[in-house]
Formats: C-alpha cells, structure tokens, sequence
C-alpha cells in the first residue's frame, strides 16, 4: 500500500532540510528573545502606589518599596493582602509579557516544551 501525500507535503530531503532550518531559526530567534526578555526590569505598584515591587524577566523580585502611610502595626493583614497582590501582578506582567513575545516568533504554533 502506498501513502497518498498532497503536494506541497513531503517534498523531498530538499523540503526537509528547508523546515529544518527554518525550525532551527526559530529556536535560535526564541533563544535570544528569551534572553532579552529575563534582563527586562518591570515596576508595578499596587494598593494604589503605597507599595512598589520592581521584578526582572525571569520572575525574580528584585525591590519591594514601600510608603510610610502602609505600615501600620495594628494592620499587618493589609500590608500583606496589598503585598501578595503586588507580588502576584508583577508575575503575571512578566508572563504575559513572555507569552505575547514568544507567540510573535511562534505565529499560531503552540508546543509547550519544544523550545
């Protein structure tokens, strides 16, 4: 039994190679975007602005500031609600930012592990 194959499929050791280069570019394009987006430095304040948190790309906290006014002894629950929120926030930037970076090397391609 032989395979029916549509042209444009297949193609030959020449279509091969030339999805495997391009499956190459792509992983290096990845590599380097990936690499930039790890040295990325985001700023996100919550509670408004009383708290700062400053995180890099790759998900590291690298600052938390905050304002006088938030620190009260009597109210530690509510520093550490704006805290959580904040932390939880610039984590979320960062993936977002990730994820919409990555998918602009990607297009529509989506294989979790791959690269």
């Amino acid at each position: 039994m032989r395979a029916n194959i549509p042209k444009g499929m297949g193609g030959g050791p020449q279509n091969m190679q030339a999805m495997l280069r391009q499956a190459q570019k792509m992983q290096e394009d990845m590599a380097a975007k990936q690499e930039e987006l790890d040295a990325r430095e985001y700023d996100i304040s919550a509670g408004g602005g009383v708290v700062n948190v400053k995180i890099n790309g790759k998900k590291e906290i690298l600052a938390i500031d905050l304002k006088p006014e938030i620190v009260d002894p009597d109210d530690i629950e509510t520093l550490s609600d704006i805290l959580v929120a904040a932390v939880n926030e610039a984590i979320k930037r960062v993936e977002d930012t990730n994820s919409e970076e990555l998918g602009k090397i990607t297009g529509p391609m989506n294989m979790p592990g791959l690269f």
